[in-house]
């Protein structure tokens, strides 16, 4: 992805583009995987941890990336579709490696609606599957 692709897709989600957001954001998009901050600090290691989770905090304030929990203990950041409002009808199946330690989000699997029992308000779900990856297979 080329950087005025980026700088024009921040743009639109009212993010003003810096060298380190483009380059943030270009490192999730070609991952192909939800990274965590500590994934993205190894990629950029003179880069202060504050500096990328500002970045961060901000994609997901304006609907550019979503966080994933897998169980690891580790939030990851994934990139959201151009479509997406991050509500609940967004939501998707992970999928979580154990051999390689991947999270891949699986937006081709929506996570049911959920009825709740009276009194209890629905805010989010997370629905992780695990297993081996067809790149560890």
């Amino acid at each position: 992805m080329e950087n005025n692709e980026i700088d024009k897709k921040l743009k639109s989600k009212d993010v003003k583009p810096t060298a380190m957001r483009t380059l943030v954001y270009k490192t999730l998009a070609e991952s192909g995987k939800a990274l965590s901050l500590a994934d993205l600090e190894q990629r950029f290691e003179k880069v202060e941890r504050s500096t990328i989770f500002r970045a961060l905090k901000s994609f997901q304030d304006n609907l550019i990336v979503h966080t994933v929990d897998d169980g690891t203990g580790s939030v990851k950041y994934a990139v959201c579709d151009d479509e997406c409002t991050c509500t609940l009808h967004d939501q998707h199946v992970h999928f979580y490696c154990t051999r390689c330690g991947r999270t891949r989000c699986m937006r081709e699997i929506p996570i049911s609606k959920i009825d709740m029992p009276e009194g209890f308000t629905y805010e989010s779900a997370s629905f992780v599957v695990k297993g081996v990856c067809p790149v560890c297979d």
